[in-house]
């Protein structure tokens, strides 16, 4: 029996110059408002939204069709934070090669991965200095290069220790990662014997290079956040902590101040509610409903894709998305806005909505409201600078059944089973 849903014809569309298809035109989508819309896309952007049918059977020019039917369209997740290099080691035989051909591998394979749940855009935290040098991050970058037109990758240089004697050299290593093109300053100020001088040595160096900050923490102390705070709140264009799980186990009191410090600086929170990742060792969420009403920025990243800090992590963000509402309390309009809206802000992106003149970056997913697109998100179409990048297909089966027959309901499958 074929699927009781129709299928997404593959589109004909072929990048330009720019890696933009000419023009793209997406029939019968449900919004999240319960409109059913076609979507014109073009030049990367958003063109026309109108009523089902209202804008042609077509696509201007060389464009094609894509039919959305039964499809929830959304603006696309992004991913704040992954580790690229070390992705997908979790099951090696061995300490794990930081050849620049093997990193480059992982990288590029994480990527994919992450694109094809939905994350057009991603943020990797790579790890620079000890062993590796800038070996590992030379290597992602390239990946970034090979991506480009799939997916936008921005890395992280995140050094071991930055003070005392020790930290000379990591200091000298975190500038050449920037030059070399690494465009944000990260690091765990928690691995070093001055955490407080750490995140002071961070912040210098991101304002002497415009840069972003994106670091590591527990933030389980409120008085060195708070530091942290009163320093960060001049710079721009910002700064990032994550994944802040030490914040959940402060004093109620305690917790709502460091949160309103940092909603006052303008400090963006990422938590990582699929599990951690390295440089941090305590386990859970930060207090996710205490930090959005305060005010903080905050967003939702995957941490460790199937490396030693979680052998199962899926780099999702609808699954980071479906434990924020299923397991600690946000709503599905909140959650789902922690992986897409405030992740993009936290990456310094435009904002994307399905409206004419917004980017054209967005997820199509089976289903016709989010709720139920969090609980099932099985077939996905990832849409990117305006074309399709990636598509997931799932059919269901079961085997004949009078009583469903009897009932009337939904069925998928191919054929009979036996």
């Amino acid at each position: 029996m074929p699927d009781s849903q129709p299928q997404p014809q593959p589109s004909s569309s072929s990048p330009g110059p720019s890696g933009q298809a000419d023009s793209l035109l997406l029939c019968g989508a449900r919004l999240t408002d319960g409109r059913t819309v076609d979507v014109r896309l073009g030049g990367g952007r958003i063109e026309a939204v109108g009523t089902a049918g209202s804008l042609g059977g077509t696509a201007r020019g060389s464009g094609a069709r894509v039919d959305l039917g039964g499809y929830l369209l959304l603006p696309a997740p992004a991913e704040p934070h992954a580790h690229g290099d070390t992705a997908l080691t979790a099951d090696q035989d061995g300490p794990v090669s930081y050849d620049p051909h093997d990193v480059q591998l992982r990288a590029t394979e994480a990527a994919l991965l992450q694109l094809g749940h939905g994350a057009t855009a991603l943020r990797a935290h790579v790890r620079v200095g000890d062993v590796q040098g800038l070996s590992a991050l030379g290597a992602v970058l390239q990946a970034r290069r090979s991506l480009r037109g799939l997916a936008e990758l921005t890395t992280v240089a995140v050094p071991r220790l930055l003070t005392g004697v020790a930290g000379a050299d990591g200091l000298a290593m975190l500038r050449d990662a920037l030059k070399m093109g690494a465009s944000v300053v990260g690091g765990c100020p928690d691995l070093d014997p001055d955490p407080t001088g750490y995140a002071e040595a961070v912040l210098e160096i991101a304002s002497e290079h415009g840069c972003p900050v994106d670091l590591h923490t527990d933030a389980a102390d409120p008085a060195r956040l708070a530091r942290l705070a009163a320093v960060a709140g001049g710079l721009r264009p910002g700064v990032t902590l994550s994944p802040c799980a030490g914040l959940a186990a402060l004093p109620a009191e305690a917790a709502s101040r460091t949160a309103d410090q940092l909603a006052a600086a303008g400090v963006g929170v990422v938590c990582l509610p699929q599990g951690g990742c390295a440089g941090v060792d305590r386990r859970g969420t930060a207090p996710v409903r205490l930090l959005r009403a305060a005010g903080v920025r905050l967003a939702a990243g995957s941490g460790a894709l199937r490396d030693v800090s979680n052998p199962v992590g899926r780099g999702d963000p609808l699954e980071a998305a479906y434990l924020l509402s299923s397991r600690y309390g946000l709503r599905p309009e909140e959650a789902y806005d922690a992986v897409s809206a405030s992740a993009r802000a936290v990456l310094g992106l435009p904002e994307v909505r399905v409206e004419a003149g917004f980017p054209a970056e967005l997820l199509a997913v089976r289903g016709d409201r989010l709720s139920g697109v969090l609980s099932l998100a099985y077939s996905r179409i990832v849409i990117h600078r305006g074309r399709v990048v990636a598509r997931t297909s799932a059919v269901r089966e079961y085997c004949d059944s009078a009583v469903a027959a009897e009932l009337g309901l939904p069925r998928q499958g191919r054929g009979e089973l036996s």
